[in-house]
């Protein structure tokens, strides 16, 4: 009964989807131009992050990548400045809330305000619950929500004084559904869509209609955090 019933969704999200795309071709929505945006994104060692600095690179953005892993992120950037953007790179741990508000304040110095946050950077520690430990919750809240906070909170000062800019929060499917074996992954993606919805709210009652958000829920990406992943 229910794999009838998920066809059944599955087709009306098809059927959808193709009427949107239709009208689209006739009434194709004007995109914006982010060249010479100063983009932040975190991660962007590997997977969505570092894809994600190419598609910006592209465009023509300034790029200011964060990872702890400086190898990565150093590839990354490499591979950024080919394309022709100028591209500065910090190992920042996501997690370490005092390590954040120093590395915003030397981007501030060194780069100038950040106009656009993709908030990438997450952890994963796939276990039943009884075999994660302590230290591992704390871990995924601490990089999954947490720095989403810390890193929202150093930066909108600019962006409000402007009326300008774009907050983006990677969240997972994980936020709308859940999944065993990674309770507190899930958990900490559905605070991160709360903390998007919440604070596009603000934004809206506080009348920032310049400062845009987006809020991306991809479902299990082959990025090396999870083996083979998939789902029905």
């Amino acid at each position: 009964m229910n794999i009838i019933l998920d066809l059944l969704l599955l087709l009306i999200i098809i059927i959808y989807s193709y009427l949107e795309s239709l009208v689209k071709v006739f009434i194709p929505q004007r995109r914006k131009s982010v060249a010479g945006e100063i983009v932040l994104i975190t991660g962007a060692g590997h997977g969505i992050g570092r894809q994600t600095a190419y598609e910006f690179a592209k465009r023509k953005s300034r790029l200011v990548l964060w990872d702890i892993n400086k190898h990565g992120v150093e590839e990354t950037a490499a591979e950024c400045r080919k394309l022709g953007a100028i591209t500065h790179v910090f190992v920042v741990d996501c997690s370490n809330r005092e390590e954040i508000y120093d590395s915003v304040n030397q981007v501030k110095k060194e780069v100038g305000d950040v106009t656009i946050v993709v908030n990438n950077a997450g952890t994963i520690y796939p276990a039943d619950l009884l075999s994660t430990k302590d230290e591992e919750i704390t871990k995924t809240f601490e990089v999954n929500i947490l720095g989403h906070f810390w890193i929202t909170k150093a930066l909108l000062p600019a962006m409000m004084q402007r009326n300008h800019g774009h907050i983006v929060t990677v969240a997972s499917i994980c936020g709308h559904g859940v999944i065993p074996y990674i309770i507190p992954y899930c958990s900490s993606k559905f605070a991160a869509v709360g903390f998007h919805r919440a604070l596009t709210s603000e934004f809206e009652a506080l009348g920032k209609t310049g400062i845009k958000t987006s809020c991306l829920c991809p479902v299990f990406v082959n990025t090396g955090f999870t083996k083979n992943p998939s789902t029905r």
